[in-house]
């Protein structure tokens, strides 16, 4: 049987382990950001996908945000990437110079910055002693890597990126 959220990073866990090392509702968001990458015909899940899957399925990542407006307001910015806005990205690769492009050996279907923020949100888990890495926990990830995809959603719809990921830093300790 073959794996629904299809990650598999660097040194993190293989493939058929990643769904018992994620919430239910992170394995959700993994799989609707591989849909909305085929269908929108991109080559790899990046961060901007990510970003869209979180903020369309958990209530506790829209309220990280400051309030329905600035939601709103980044989910429009999302929608509209497959018609104008992110055209710029369409058939490249997301390297956000955080990690180094990964030629060979490299996540299957993910961009080198999306792996990373996977990566990113289970060291956040178990930083914690989470058995499982949430929707909060790559959420800081992504916002962790300011030259993201993600990020410059965020930037453009007025986001202050460091408030956020002070936000998110402070609400670590509760999460599951």
């Amino acid at each position: 049987m073959q794996n629904r959220t299809a990650y598999s990073g660097g040194d993190g866990p293989a493939q058929e382990d990643l769904d018992t090392q994620v919430t239910v509702e992170l394995a959700s968001v993994v799989s609707a950001a591989r849909r909305r990458a085929t269908r929108d015909g991109d080559r790899q899940v990046d961060t901007a996908h990510l970003l869209h899957g979180l903020l369309e399925s958990d209530p506790a990542v829209r309220a990280a945000f400051d309030g329905g407006p600035q939601v709103a307001r980044l989910l429009g910015y999302l929608v509209q990437r497959s018609i104008g806005y992110g055209l710029e990205w369409h058939g490249t690769v997301e390297d956000s110079g955080a990690v180094p492009v990964v030629t060979e050996g490299g996540v299957p279907g993910w961009s080198p910055a999306a792996a990373a923020a996977m990566d990113g949100a289970l060291d956040r888990a178990h930083a914690r002693y989470a058995t499982r890495a949430g929707c909060l926990d790559l959420l800081a990830a992504l916002v962790d890597d300011p030259e993201s995809r993600a990020v410059e959603v965020l930037r453009r719809a007025s986001v202050d990126t460091a408030r956020l990921a002070a936000r998110l830093d402070g609400e670590r300790p509760g999460q599951d």
